[in-house]
């Protein structure tokens, strides 16, 4: 009998009737003399996963997508997504009382400019928002004769009734292991980009950071082992951790308390305040830290250096240990997902599946490997037109009998102790339309150029991004999301500086590991996407005159070769293909029982053109 026992399948509570969310808050601001009142999706460090007691988003408008953002004035109420949740965000939220915004072209900011009025006052929670994103508010205030306000409480925990405690899930030291490298050299190494900036101090405001920086983790938020925590490292002497206490045992302390002094979360203020009073350069990361942190710095008399978080290349780019660990997860791996897709053909046929049907076992025959610590995220599985929802997560409402004729979209992943998976396979029940092929081919041969790429050291992922897109580009098609994120080593599934995307402006570095995952999607009727994770190598090239990367694929799982057109693929293309599934073949086959062996012979099969 299969199980999701890591992720469900019920809408969100919301504790209070949709209707009275907004009169609520509004009634709120009014109290607190606000005409409106900006909420992002979002917790003091910008993490993807929120514990519960931060989706204040989801609890005012019902939206339960990673990005977003809401605005609420007197008489008028708007939810900003990104290309990824805009049919997701029109079937969860009221249509009467949101209006559903791009959240990137045209941005939030515009929509203020033409509905604020002169005099308004537009209040945000200076802890939820980065610098950069307040400047944009009070930027946008300021064009329209309105005032930015801090506030110092969040009007929407005042009316959130039944709101979640804060989280206190357990730390785990991270063992070396898996981590292959000690703490006091991951500390030398940060020092060593510290002084490079001139800063006194670094302040780690992501999580990651702190997790990867001291071998922790943890359990605070859903699907990344995240222990929520602070940390201050000064160019000399020792560093300060500030997490919660009520989550360490013993060890944990004992581990920690050999690099650095361990403290509540409530002694970050004074110590900043402390070290800005004596004119102290505390740098910052623009991309986690929030706005209220550089407003105490400043009021203390210091100095806020915002930047990139050192941490975050550092972190990206994984040694010889994480490599080993994440490969041998990704083997791992491949033994569930061809139980899982054997399965699938198998009973998929009938009609009598269902998509959380698919959730239930993926995730069982995971779990059946023994080494799953949880999934990377919840599982999309998608059939039919919810496949074309690029986010979709299935819940018992939504829920959808996978049909002959469908294509199931089915992107997962798992987080091993040695390393985290992300993977999306689309798969034909049935009969696919020619439709579906031609479709499915393009988004297979933008995969493939990905793949193949061969590249100069210190190119970035906008730079490879077209190489995903041009075969669709050619039909007047597209897909409205970026190509490829980083992947963390057991931690976050989406990871940074790195991503293919048209705004993946960090070069790519040997060791990084990166998705490639192109798609198509067509609105009310299917989704396609193929997902591999790639590894930076060297490339071998004979005569190059400066160093030159390329990709080394880690996934390991057939591609439907039902949905292939192969008379569309040039003679390399399908050489790629058939090598992969040569490799997929004798890789995974060893691990398998024979009637999954005999499923995976058939469904590695060399394609040849007629």
């Amino acid at each position: 009998m299969f199980e999701a026992r890591f992720q469900t399948f019920e809408e969100p509570e919301t504790g209070v009737a949709p209707g009275a969310r907004l009169s609520a808050l509004r009634e709120e601001l009014a109290r607190q003399k606000l005409t409106g009142f900006a909420i992002p999706r979002a917790d003091q460090q910008q993490n993807e996963y929120v514990a519960p007691s931060e989706e204040r988003l989801a609890w005012l408008t019902g939206f339960t997508g990673s990005a977003g953002m809401a605005i609420v004035l007197a008489h008028e109420a708007a939810l900003f997504v990104d290309g990824r949740y805009t049919l997701q965000a029109a079937k969860q939220v009221d249509g009467e009382a949101w209006n559903i915004e791009p959240l990137v072209d045209p941005p939030p900011e515009r929509w203020l400019e033409q509905h604020l009025k002169a005099g308004d006052r537009l209040g945000f929670d200076p802890w939820l928002h980065t610098s950069a994103a307040a400047e944009r508010l009070s930027a946008a205030c300021a064009r329209a004769g309105a005032e930015l306000v801090a506030v110092d409480s969040n009007p929407v925990d005042a009316v959130w009734t039944g709101r979640p405690a804060p989280p206190l899930g357990a730390v785990a030291v991270y063992s070396l292991q898996f981590s292959g490298e000690r703490e006091a050299e991951k500390l030398d190494r940060i020092r060593g980009e510290l002084a490079k900036s001139g800063a006194d101090a670094l302040l780690l405001s992501d999580s990651h950071a702190v997790a990867w920086t001291f071998n922790i983790r943890g359990a605070d938020v859903s699907h990344t082992p995240l222990p929520l925590s602070y940390a201050l490292v000064p160019k000399d002497g020792r560093p300060s951790v500030f997490i919660d206490h009520r989550k360490l045992s013993n060890s944990a302390r004992d581990h920690l308390e050999q690099n650095a002094d361990v403290r509540e979360p409530d002694e970050l203020r004074p110590q900043l305040t402390e070290l800005a009073q004596r004119g102290g350069t505390i740098a910052l990361d623009n991309a986690t830290a929030a706005e209220a942190v550089r407003r105490l710095i400043a009021d203390a008399g210091g100095k806020a250096m915002p930047g990139s978080d050192p941490v975050a290349l550092l972190k990206a780019v994984k040694n010889a240990t994480e490599i080993e660990g994440t490969r041998a997860a990704h083997r791992r791996d491949a033994k569930a997902l061809a139980q899982f897709l054997a399965w699938i053909d198998r009973e998929a046929p009938s009609g009598a599946l269902t998509e959380i049907d698919a959730v239930e076992a993926l995730e069982s025959f995971r779990r059946d490997t023994g080494a799953l610590k949880d999934v990377s995220f919840p599982t999309i599985s998608g059939t039919g037109p919810n496949g074309a929802i690029v986010h979709y997560r299935v819940t018992r409402k939504s829920n959808r009998r996978i049909a002959p004729g469908d294509l199931l979209l089915i992107d997962s992943g798992a987080q091993y102790e040695d390393g985290t998976t992300d993977v999306t396979r689309t798969i034909a029940i049935g009969e696919p339309t020619e439709e579906m092929r031609d479709r499915f081919t393009r988004v297979l041969r933008g995969h493939i150029a990905i793949a193949r790429a061969v590249f100069p050291d210190g190119t970035t992922g906008a730079q490879l991004d077209t190489l995903a897109r041009q075969f669709l580009w050619q039909a007047g098609l597209d897909f409205e999301h970026g190509t490829g994120h980083g992947v963390g080593h057991y931690l976050s599934v989406h990871e940074g500086p790195a991503r293919i995307s048209k705004l993946g402006t960090t070069p790519l570095k040997r060791g990084m590991i990166l998705s490639n995952e192109p798609g198509y999607y067509k609105t009310d009727a299917f989704g396609i996407r193929i997902e591999n994770l790639e590894l930076v190598v060297a490339a071998d090239i004979a005569g190059a005159e400066k160093p030159i990367n390329g990709f080394e694929t880690l996934t390991l799982a057939p591609i439907d070769r039902r949905l292939i057109d192969a008379t569309q693929l040039a003679r390399h293309e399908l050489d790629w293909l058939n090598d992969y599934h040569a490799r997929v073949r004798r890789e995974v086959r060893p691990a398998l029982d024979e009637p999954t062996q005999q499923w995976l012979d058939a469904a590695t099969e060399p394609l040849l053109v007629a």
